[in-house]
């Protein structure tokens, strides 16, 4: 929570020190980080993997500063962040045991360290999801690399992957996903899936237990937004505000009374 103490929880909201300036943010398993108007990246939270950026393992109960004023905005991972600059770069870090943070091995860094090339953005759902990192970039091209047992890379195989690989297409707007699957909208709006579907997650009214590890069309041409909660299910809107779900419902997650 940044309150500089440990263990004191909070059932109603309370303020992160006193400026005004934040932008932009991620809150990952027990940490946090965040970009002010300023370019400033801070972090705070458990740091075992290095995740927060500092050189170290120590844990934050404060904010405190990654270095560098040119942040744009950052995503959360598996004990790992990632962020892109206003160059275009993308910096990845902490713990890389399935080599998702996308330098070409499985070392964990604990320091910011540079994927390769320079057109690289973020947006709200984009990044390291579970323990697999998926980005799009500015010519809208798509790219993925770490854990793929159940295809969910999308690269037509189970492959591991430690460096960025790219998915065919260059009209893709957005993407996100879980350690199993990957979930995307092109810039027609339509909604594409891949990955593990024991749950029937991928949408596309196939057997369950099917795995499909390229992307595959779900019906409809009007997607705006799409996001896995978890790695069985699935929300999306259309264009007209209207609310899908399908997949795992054990709890009831997919709000359908049932």
């Amino acid at each position: 929570l940044g309150q500089n103490q440990h263990d004191s929880h909070r059932s109603s909201p309370v303020q992160l020190g006193s400026a005004t300036n934040w932008s932009g943010g991620a809150v990952a398993p027990k940490a946090t980080m965040m970009v002010n108007t300023a370019g400033q990246l801070w972090a705070w939270g458990n740091n075992a993997t290095g995740g927060l950026g500092q050189g170290n393992n120590t844990q934050y109960s404060s904010p405190v500063q990654i270095p560098g004023t040119t942040w744009v905005d950052v995503v959360g991972g598996y004990e790992c962040t990632g962020a892109v600059k206003t160059d275009g770069t993308l910096w990845t870090w902490g713990n890389n045991h399935r080599g998702y943070l996308g330098h070409n091995n499985t070392t964990s860094y604990q320091s910011p360290a540079q994927v390769p090339g320079t057109t690289w953005r973020i947006d709200n759902n984009t990044g390291i999801t579970g323990m697999a990192a998926r980005f799009i970039k500015t010519d809208g091209t798509l790219w993925s690399w770490g854990y793929n047992n159940g295809g969910g890379l999308g690269h037509n195989n189970t492959v591991q992957y430690s460096s960025p690989v790219q998915i065919p297409g260059t009209n893709w707007a957005t993407v996100g996903g879980s350690s199993y699957n990957g979930i995307a909208i092109k810039t027609d709006g339509t909604l594409w899936t891949w990955g593990s579907n024991s749950k029937g997650q991928l949408g596309t009214n196939q057997t369950n237990g099917l795995l499909v590890s390229s992307p595959v069309q779900v019906p409809g041409t009007t997607w705006a937004y799409a996001y896995i909660p978890h790695q069985k299910f699935v929300l999306a809107a259309k264009t007209d505000g209207t609310l899908w779900s399908w997949g795992y419902n054990v709890w009831g997650p997919l709000g359908k009374n049932n």
